[in-house]
């Protein structure tokens, strides 16, 4: 079920993401108000305690002395069985937390520690002050050779793909990501001037764009629509506009998209 207040979900392991992510807000929304609870109900009985016995509207120093050394004894008596009210809901906690860290750690390693299937799409994600980029690697399945001197945006090359490379003849880029619905991808993630947060909110996947580092995540889309690809980190003046768009597609539409760039020819940008 989706999540009333998230964006909407087409990946296939979002409604875990979701659903752990709403019993830990319930969780933590839960324990908030009974910590306050608490510590008013400790407030309120400290104060009842340290206020003076009146006997006949009088007050008794003696009698208050006495009363405050009673008091202290029920006090001591009753913090014997501490194991009750501390070490009981110590371990609650302690198990509410290890649970829910096995399962969030478990999703994560689900989309980047444990690596994709073979039969993954490949997908190169390109961060630069202010623009996403996306090479995909034409019918060899093999990215070809890319070098900074041949760098050209307005020439259509914001890469630098090294045409004489025969592995890079095939590949294009697209500003535009499209991928079939029901097929995982492979995203190899990186940066050419700073760190950059490559942000999908509807397919729940996030990760850094480092220069000098490939980040890889994969996850596979399952409805299809346009949902909007965000740089979630400050990465200059520009950075609102860093923006993109995913399509997700059938697989009949994919193919006619691939083939149509590659009509184009290599390295054409959408």
């Amino acid at each position: 079920n989706r999540v009333e207040w998230m964006p909407p979900d087409g990946s296939l392991h979002g409604p875990a993401i979701d659903r752990l992510m709403e019993f830990n807000l319930i969780a933590l929304g839960l324990l908030f108000v009974l910590a306050h609870i608490v510590l008013v109900f400790i407030f309120w009985r400290s104060k009842r305690q340290r206020q003076p016995k009146q006997i006949a509207g009088l007050s008794s120093p003696l009698r208050s002395t006495q009363d405050d050394k009673l008091g202290s004894g029920r006090i001591n008596d009753g913090a014997k069985p501490v194991w009750k009210f501390e070490i009981i809901p110590l371990l609650i906690l302690t198990a509410l937390y290890a649970g829910l860290a096995i399962a969030a750690q478990r999703l994560w390693a689900t989309i980047r520690f444990q690596g994709a299937s073979p039969q993954a799409l490949q997908v190169e994600v390109t961060g630069v002050q202010f623009q996403w980029y996306f090479r995909y690697p034409g019918p060899d399945t093999t990215f070809g050779i890319t070098r900074p001197e041949l760098v050209n945006a307005p020439a259509g090359n914001p890469l630098g793909l090294d045409r004489t490379d025969p592995h890079s003849a095939d590949d294009f880029v697209s500003s535009v990501l499209v991928l079939p619905a029901g097929q995982e991808v492979d995203f190899d993630i990186r940066s050419t001037d700073v760190i950059h947060g490559f942000f999908i909110p509807g397919m729940r996947v996030k990760q850094n764009a480092v220069p000098g580092m490939e980040m890889h995540i994969h996850f596979t889309p399952m409805v299809a629509g346009d949902y909007p690809i965000l740089c979630s980190h400050v990465c200059g003046s520009g950075h609102a506009r860093m923006q993109a768009h995913l399509q997700v597609v059938s697989e009949a539409e994919y193919a006619q998209w691939l083939a149509a760039h590659a009509i184009k020819g290599a390295g054409a940008k959408e």
